[in-house]
């Protein structure tokens, strides 16, 4: 699969332009995401390109990091701190955050994208496709008119190739604007590739997958860390 550079910067831009009009009022109303307001996840945008930047940079010198020192606690503490913030101050945040994190890709060449990072235990490359789906996916939750319809096809079977895992034994996904299928079990569920991709994302889709819909398992966990640690190169 093609690294998707371009849609992650496609996305900022999309995400820049959904938020340059909001109101303070706006930020601080719900968004789709239960406890969340538009501004938690405009804080969490900010400080994922903020802590995804850093571990960019560090993967490009050979180093291994936590996207957060602090774990889980430090990422909470950052969001809820931030996420009061007003409207101008959250978007100067995350154009400030994602301009640097493109600058950082921008650096790397063809074999730095195989470089090691301790985020989900992969690689630089990976990095990329998780901010591809963080931007994405939170896009539709700060329900300022962009929803799963506005996904690529590209995009949409990535994120069911991702999300696949919450699917119970036993069923299987079919793609009726295309010919992909996913799993193999013996009950299947049919719908449009975004969708499907919604509906695996816990997000509303446009329309429903027709078909028994399951009860989804958990999100894909992290897989275990690799030690910190320097390497050369």
């Amino acid at each position: 699969m093609k690294l998707p550079l371009q849609a992650v910067v496609d996305g900022h831009h999309r995400l820049r332009d959904a938020v340059s009009t909001l109101t303070d009022d706006q930020v601080a109303a719900p968004s789709l995401l239960p406890g969340w307001t538009r501004g938690h996840v405009l804080a969490h945008l900010a400080d994922n390109a903020r802590a995804f930047a850093r571990v960019s940079a560090l993967a490009l010198r050979g180093e291994l990091v936590d996207a957060h020192e602090g774990g889980q606690e430090e990422r909470d503490a950052i969001i809820e701190g931030l996420a009061g913030d007003s409207a101008e101050q959250h978007r100067a945040r995350l154009a400030r955050h994602s301009a640097a994190l493109e600058a950082v890709w921008s650096q790397a060449t063809d074999a730095d994208w195989d470089r090691p990072v301790r985020f989900r235990n992969g690689d630089l490359a990976g990095v990329v496709r998780m901010r591809w789906r963080e931007v994405w996916i939170h896009l539709v939750d700060l329900d300022v008119g962009v929803g799963p319809e506005h996904w690529s096809p590209e995009f949409s079977a990535h994120a069911i190739d991702f999300l696949l895992p919450r699917l119970p034994d036993g069923f299987a996904l079919r793609q009726t604007d295309g010919d992909r299928t996913w799993a193999g079990g013996p009950v299947e569920i049919r719908g449009r590739a975004h969708d499907l991709a919604a509906w695996l994302a816990g997000r509303p889709p446009q329309r429903t997958p027709e078909g028994p819909l399951p009860e989804l398992g958990p999100w894909p966990p992290h897989p275990a860390p690799i030690p910190a640690q320097r390497s050369a190169g």
